[in-house]
């Protein structure tokens, strides 16, 4: 069989494909270039702050009065009946969030080079949407790791007995993974991202995120100090990344006092036209 050589489209498409791809990472790791930049770096840092002195107190605050009570509660570890709650936390499971989102994002890195015009355009914007909630869920559940290893608290009933400072400083095992709770992390981080980029959901957002803390708690994953920490990771990472977006003006503005807002993105209908679009013969 004789090979046949490549058509000028596609010549056209990979070179489109690979510019794309370069102008993505690029503008990623750019130096800022927004005016407001420090207005904004100083708000975002003392609601990180506020958010971590307030949370903060609340984890050692259940660490001391609930954490040993609530766990006393929960059903025993393994019990058959919550087939659906084990099913259910998977939603808020690092791992396949971040696939999920890599999977949407590598499929409008495909698709955009086909496109022309407006339709290229829509694409490019729901890449940056798309790259901004994979690298807040991404950095936020490195921040939690590298927290679950240094401080080394056993999960709920390590060791044999209801115990809210079972603590093994790095000691890199599952079992004294408990603080913070990676599903808590991912969830807030992913809650806060998509409201940050479509505030209409911020509702929905946040129930998803409740409902995934609860399972872990049901579930006997977790103290619930563990998941109030993990939610402030979330936040506060997604909030990181928001910033870093902001500066170097990619789906986000900079308002003079320093508020950053999202851009206005494509809308739900001019995405079916060009997924219509990318997926015709």
């Amino acid at each position: 069989m004789t090979a046949h050589p490549p058509t000028i489209e596609q010549h056209n498409y990979a070179g489109r494909f690979f510019a794309l791809t370069w102008a993505s990472f690029a503008q990623l790791v750019r130096a800022p270039s927004h005016s407001r930049r420090a207005e904004a770096a100083r708000r975002a840092a003392r609601h990180a702050l506020w958010l971590t002195v307030i949370i903060g107190a609340s984890v050692v605050t259940l660490m001391y009065m609930v954490d040993v009570a609530e766990i006393s509660l929960m059903p025993a570890r393994g019990t058959p009946s919550l087939w659906w709650v084990r099913i259910l936390t998977d939603f808020g499971k690092d791992t396949y969030v971040l696939i999920a989102l890599g999977v949407l994002l590598i499929a409008v890195v495909i698709a955009a080079p086909a496109m022309r015009g407006t339709s290229r355009i829509v694409l490019a914007g729901l890449g940056t949407r798309l790259q901004y909630l994979f690298l807040s869920v991404a950095l936020a559940n490195i921040i939690a790791d590298i927290l679950k290893f240094v401080v080394g608290r056993g999960r709920p009933f390590v060791g044999g007995k209801a115990n809210a400072f079972n603590f093994q400083h790095f000691a890199g095992t599952e079992a004294y993974a408990s603080l913070p709770s990676g599903h808590a992390t991912t969830a807030f981080a992913l809650a806060f991202a998509v409201s940050a980029v479509w505030p209409q959901m911020r509702v929905p957002m946040f129930v998803y995120a409740i409902v995934i803390i609860a399972t872990r708690l049901v579930l006997l994953a977790h103290h619930p100090s563990d998941v109030v920490a993990g939610a402030l990771v979330g936040i506060v990472g997604a909030m990181a990344v928001r910033y870093w977006f902001a500066a170097r003006r990619l789906g986000f503005a900079i308002q003079q006092d320093g508020t950053i807002v999202s851009l206005a993105g494509p809308s739900p209908e001019r995405l079916k036209r060009v997924a219509g679009r990318a997926s015709a013969p």
